[in-house]
């Protein structure tokens, strides 16, 4: 049996006659294809020799689609068209599968959006897609690949990943902390940003305030938020002090945007951040994860240097 396939033309010569036939310019079709005007000229000449015949009539600065080559761009125009919309179609479809990560509003904001420019950089072909919400989410129903999860050990799901525990203190602005964490007293003077979240009464002032012998009632004023990541803002806008997630303000306490108070401990709760992944991973999944893992040692890291 015969084999057509031995016997077509060049494949890639007809990429540069179609180029040719369609600018009427071997210079301007050089220029579309990122090649010498001699490249395609042999490209041409190639395509020539295996028809046995003339495709382009050469005049003087001009050139002229002889029979045989108007037929054959009849035939190859369209079907190039056609090949490159498939291959455009093809890597859209893989393109359309981003890395999907699930967290908490304040955790997407806080910690892991200061941090993707550093990992775009890294990879700059890959596409990552945030879902940040506050409700659990089926992984995969919800066609998520990682998920950080905050709880305590006993309620992490099997395989979870610890990333870093949760320390709590209280932090301010530079302006505020000078009154509010060097005068006795001073702390109460100020107005205390609350989180809203009443099954997480360690990150509420009343709380804090028993556990250190102040009274809750003494304080100036409240200023109430229902998301964790206002209240932080509202901290590095001077309006008051909050109480501090260590692990997820450490880029404001390095660089001194955000103050600690000096006068107690840290206060360590039992609950930490966890990293949840669907049963198989695609390899760029696993290139996120493992990215998130090595940052999460650099926290800790950075947690115990603040002790």
């Amino acid at each position: 049996m015969d084999n057509n396939l031995l016997n077509l033309p060049p494949l890639d010569a007809m990429r540069g006659f179609v180029a040719v036939a369609r600018r009427m310019s071997i210079t301007q079709a050089a220029q579309d294809l990122c090649l010498t005007q001699s490249a395609v000229s042999r490209q041409i000449q190639s395509l020539e020799e295996h028809f046995g015949t003339a495709l382009f009539l050469r005049r003087h600065r001009a050139l002229i689609l002889t029979e045989a080559g108007e037929q054959l761009l009849r035939i190859a125009s369209p079907w190039l068209d056609r090949l490159g919309e498939f291959d455009r179609s093809l890597r859209q479809k893989q393109r359309m599968r981003p890395v999907t990560i699930s967290a908490s509003i304040g955790v997407t904001s806080l910690w892991l959006l200061p941090r993707l420019g550093a990992f775009q950089a890294m990879h700059p072909n890959m596409d990552i897609r945030v879902a940040a919400h506050n409700q659990l989410s089926d992984l995969e129903r919800d066609g998520v690949d990682l998920a950080i999860r905050y709880c305590r050990e006993a309620q992490a799901p099997r395989g979870a990943l610890r990333l870093f525990g949760e320390q709590i203190v209280p932090v301010a602005n530079k302006a505020i902390a000078s009154a509010a964490f060097n005068a006795p007293g001073g702390l109460l003077q100020q107005v205390l940003l609350e989180y809203d979240e009443r099954a997480r009464p360690w990150l509420r002032w009343e709380d804090w305030l028993r556990a250190q012998g102040m009274d809750p009632a003494e304080a100036k004023a409240f200023l109430h938020f229902n998301q964790y990541d206002q209240v932080i803002q509202a901290a590095l806008e001077g309006h008051g002090v909050a109480l501090g997630r260590i692990a997820l303000l450490l880029p404001w306490l390095k660089d001194g945007r955000l103050v600690t108070y000096p006068g107690s401990d840290i206060e360590t709760s039992d609950y930490a951040y966890w990293l949840i992944e669907t049963a198989s991973l695609r390899p760029e999944v696993e290139v996120f994860r493992d990215w998130i893992l090595e940052d999460a040692v650099r926290i800790s890291e950075d947690i115990v240097r603040l002790r």
